[in-house]
């Protein structure tokens, strides 16, 4: 992904975006870059992520982490009773990008961290600048700490990994962390306190949506700082319900999307509202 593209290939991709007619609002994710975006950008005005030169809010990168650091600080309060990071263990998996930014703003916190990545220039740089301990990317599950914060590919935790896992929270900005949803009941049997991806990781999506109204970063970081409270929301109806963690962020979602049907269906008498002629971010 990091080397299999070019401007023509970025370029085309938003000439077939344009043809949606803003039905699809495209943003970068692993292996694009604000870069990218600008590319598309040259052939429509349905993608966010741009350079702030062009009007957009840059890389999305340190607002998903710093939303990351908020989910933490709510998983932290709940297992040991403070908001604080100081101290605590943080096993970062892949330090590429979001994970650079988590482990800075972990180091700010006086947090110890333990890291890997396959790209060992990315490695180098975490231990070289925060003072953290590289690792194996086959140990990094298997470390005793606070908290694994898996912020590479998804999927990581599945039948195999997760009982090998020797941590009290699970709070990173990678996607799907969970193999398939069941997953999320051994968490919870196991005693780990999960915080599910799409939540918490979500401080990206929300910054580059905010270009939508007109970029306003002072809002944008304010609507990130939000995710604590998400989360923290979120651990209570898993402990009201009896419920793993991502089966609660489920139904707050599913709650939250047939309030808003509901609203648009009543302000437009259409069957199902305005929803589906608005434009998707991804």
């Amino acid at each position: 992904p990091h080397t299999d593209k070019s401007e023509a290939l970025f370029r085309s991709f938003g000439r077939y975006i344009e043809t949606l007619g803003g039905r699809y609002i495209v943003a970068e994710d692993v292996g694009t870059s604000t870069e990218d975006a600008n590319f598309i950008r040259v052939e429509t005005s349905h993608v966010v992520g741009v350079d702030v030169t062009r009007g957009g809010s840059g890389d999305p990168s340190p607002l998903t982490a710093l939303g990351v650091l908020q989910g933490m600080r709510a998983c932290v309060e709940e297992v040991f009773g403070t908001t604080s990071l100081e101290g605590r263990v943080v096993a970062v998996q892949g330090v590429g990008h979001v994970g650079y930014f988590l482990c800075r703003l972990l180091h700010e916190e006086g947090a110890n961290l333990i890291v890997t990545d396959v790209h060992e220039a990315a490695l180098e740089r975490v231990v070289r600048e925060f003072g953290a301990k590289a690792v194996d990317p086959d140990e990094i599950l298997t470390i005793p700490c606070d908290i694994f914060a898996p912020c590479a590919l998804g999927a990581v935790l599945d039948d195999g990994t997760i009982p090998k896992l020797r941590c009290r929270m699970v709070a990173g900005s990678a996607n799907n962390v969970l193999a398939e949803s069941g997953h999320g009941e051994d968490l919870y049997e196991r005693g780990i306190l999960y915080a599910p991806d799409y939540v918490i990781n979500a401080g990206g999506l929300i910054n580059v949506a905010d270009e939508l109204e007109g970029y306003n970063e002072r809002r944008a970081t304010a609507r990130v700082m939000r995710i604590e409270d998400r989360i923290r929301r979120i651990i209570a109806i898993s402990k009201r319900d009896g419920v793993p963690t991502n089966v609660a962020a489920d139904t707050l979602a599913l709650e939250r999307i047939a309030a808003i049907s509901s609203m648009e269906r009543l302000h437009t008498g259409h069957p199902y509202g305005q929803l589906s002629r608005r434009r998707e971010t991804i």
